[in-house]
């Protein structure tokens, strides 16, 4: 299969030459190794700690390992040997050069302890997702998504529908599922295993497999919703504690993402608890078991994978910009007064892009059909009267953007 460029080269390539460590995390098999071999392939020494002869040279001994492995090198897999870091350090520490180590790693929680207590100052940390739209189509546009109409002229000069949106969001945004040869059932099956056999009891001492495997499945079918530990425990027979460790597991794995709730001291009624989403879409398909995109789009979960699919995408033009997403986005989801109604009534806002003080409200809709009247929501940033309400848009499935009301768009899903 032909190398998919990566909207993070340019990203990666700038650290390489201005830090003396780079830092690429990300879940398995979103590309990782790959975009490192292929942006770093001359004058760079690789190496990988998946091997168990170099992961125990890499533990045992870090020095003899960096002597025989000097500098420029790309160390792939590095969370298997922390240890390592305090020898990188010392490197570093000798050296003016830079671009001197070139990492790479899954399990972000873990590595960020040891690069945080040992390689602060001395590296860059670039997060990498799975393949988003725009990579799949081989779209150059690199701008983060906005709901404003500057965003919307900007990226019409280069945006086109695809040919069906269903089959994207189920096939996933692992970079081996572009390959039309590639079993998905198969992939997935392979993905979960390796996962739950490697990953998991690095991570935690999971012994009850089969538990863990019910409580994935649990998880996927909440994938756009809040999350409530409680109700997942009593679904698999464990502990809320349990459940919430577990949780932690796959957030730390790059599996799900925790979108937290808008908080200000305005909104007191809001809902507190954060929204699980999983990061890949294929991924919870099959855990889920709708088994084609035709069954998917029209299935009882299609609107909350539709959501799933819509904000990762959203997140990963942040990434890709460079920017850390998690200062940037929330949800709100409260009980508020509506000037048309005699008692409270919930309000949900599916996602807030906030910069400079501007919140932009986003609302998702799968339906390729959407009317003014679904952003009403958008009123009660209204009261928060220490930020401004900015432009606000309906993600959904329509052919076109378009103009919904005064500041509201409707924004095509592939337009992200």
């Amino acid at each position: 299969m032909n190398y998919i460029q990566r909207a993070l080269e340019s990203h990666v390539c700038l650290s390489a030459k201005t830090e003396k460590a780079v830092l690429l995390t990300g879940a398995r098999q979103v590309g990782k190794s790959t975009l490192l071999k292929h942006l770093f392939h001359d004058g760079y020494r690789f190496v990988s700690l998946d091997d168990p002869f170099l992961e125990q040279q890499a533990k045992n001994e870090g020095g003899m390992f960096l002597t025989l492995n000097p500098p420029p090198i790309v160390i792939d897999e590095v969370q298997h040997a922390p240890e390592l870091f305090r020898y990188i350090k010392i490197r570093c520490d000798e050296s003016d050069g830079t671009g001197l180590f070139c990492l790479s790693g899954s399990q972000p929680f873990h590595l960020m302890k040891g690069v945080s207590e040992t390689l602060s100052g001395r590296i860059r940390i670039i997060e990498l997702n799975g393949l988003s739209l725009r990579e799949i189509q081989n779209d150059a546009f690199s701008g983060r998504f906005l709901p404003t109409a500057e965003y919307v002229a900007a990226r019409s000069k280069t945006a086109s529908p695809p040919e069906n949106i269903w089959s994207i969001i189920h096939r996933g945004s692992y970079p081996a599922l572009q390959n039309p040869d590639t079993d998905w059932a198969g992939y997935y099956g392979d993905y979960v295993k390796t996962y739950l056999e490697r990953d998991v009891r690095e991570l935690s001492a999971v012994q009850d497999l089969n538990s863990f495997r019910q409580f994935l499945v649990s998880a996927a079918a909440r994938t756009g919703q809040l999350l409530n530990y409680a109700n997942i425990a009593e679904e698999i027979g464990k502990s809320a504690a349990t459940v919430r460790h577990w949780i932690s597991v796959l957030e730390a794995s790059g599996i799900i993402y925790l979108l937290e709730p808008f908080a200000n001291s305005a909104l007191r009624r809001a809902i507190k608890a954060p929204k699980l989403f999983f990061r890949d879409t294929g991924l919870a398909c099959y855990l889920t078991r709708w088994l084609t995109p035709e069954t998917l789009a029209y299935g009882a979960m299609s609107g909350h994978i539709f959501e799933t699919f819509a904000i990762s995408e959203i997140l990963k033009s942040f990434s890709n910009s460079g920017l850390d997403y998690r200062h940037f986005v929330s949800f709100y989801r409260g009980y508020d007064k509506h000037a048309d109604k005699k008692e409270d009534q919930e309000t949900e806002i599916d996602l807030i892009i906030e910069e400079n003080s501007i919140l932009y409200p986003v609302e998702i809709k799968q339906n390729a059909n959407v009317n003014a009247s679904e952003s009403s929501a958008f009123r009660v940033l209204d009261t928060v009267t220490s930020k401004t309400r900015g432009q606000g848009a309906i993600v959904c499935n329509c052919p076109q953007p378009g103009m919904l009301r005064e500041n509201v768009l409707q924004i095509p899903v592939w337009y992200i």
